[in-house]
């Protein structure tokens, strides 16, 4: 379980560099989906592979077209891993214990894949880590300021875990057609909010956080 607790880490850089001969790896961690009002946050870690793709960057400085075709190359020659967690876990641990979860979820998920390797550190985007935060963390870990665009293994984690989410929002988009999410992954919009104001809430929608909250509750306010 996690929980939100204040922590200190100091950022690093430098570490994504190849040619590395120790058998300890270092991850790349960086997630997608905090602030929309639907869906799940998703979380990535990624080890590099020896024919790492050139031109990793922030994904959101991406074109989709470019994202998509850095994911399929990272797929291919990276080790990677997911980490779901849905909207009632969300609403339950808050987004912050949320997103901590989900990047534990991935990194376990990924040392899964290479058993009997040891990790060197976890490189994760933001100021924020699971260390000390999620029970099951249990890998040394650094906090990046900015590093989904200063670290390749942070770069390639933030593609995969955009473009996992963006597809989980598509197909979603599918079974709820009227909120756009295939346009908006979720994110406030207007044509989210009309939507939601007029069909109500999913059981994808994020109750806790407050634009959804308040229609629940009746009380729309007004458009700012």
């Amino acid at each position: 379980m996690c929980s939100p607790m204040p922590a200190n880490a100091a950022p690093v850089s430098g570490y994504c560099a190849h040619g590395r001969t120790t058998k300890a790896v270092i991850v790349g961690v960086d997630e997608a989906g905090r602030g929309p009002l639907a869906g799940p946050v998703v979380a990535a870690a990624v080890v590099l592979g020896p024919d790492t793709p050139a031109g990793l960057a922030d994904s959101k400085t991406l074109s989709a077209a470019r994202r998509g075709v850095l994911e399929a190359a990272i797929r291919q020659h990276c080790q990677w891993a997911v980490g779901v967690v849905e909207a009632d876990d969300i609403d339950r641990l808050n987004i912050l214990g949320a997103t901590m979860l989900a990047m534990t979820k991935a990194v376990a998920a990924l040392m899964e894949q290479l058993a009997g390797r040891d990790v060197e550190i976890v490189l994760i985007d933001g100021n924020i880590s699971p260390a000390s935060r999620c029970a099951d963390w249990r890998w040394p870990a650094r906090t990046i300021v900015r590093g989904d665009a200063s670290e390749p293994c942070i770069s390639a984690a933030s593609i995969i875990a955009k473009e996992h989410r963006d597809r989980l929002m598509r197909a979603a988009a599918e079974v709820h057609p009227h909120y756009g999410w295939a346009r908006n992954a979720g994110y406030g919009t207007a044509e989210h909010m009309a939507a939601l104001r007029k069909h109500g809430a999913t059981p994808l929608h994020r109750r806790s956080f407050a634009p959804v909250a308040a229609v629940i509750a009746g009380n729309t306010g007004t458009d700012d």
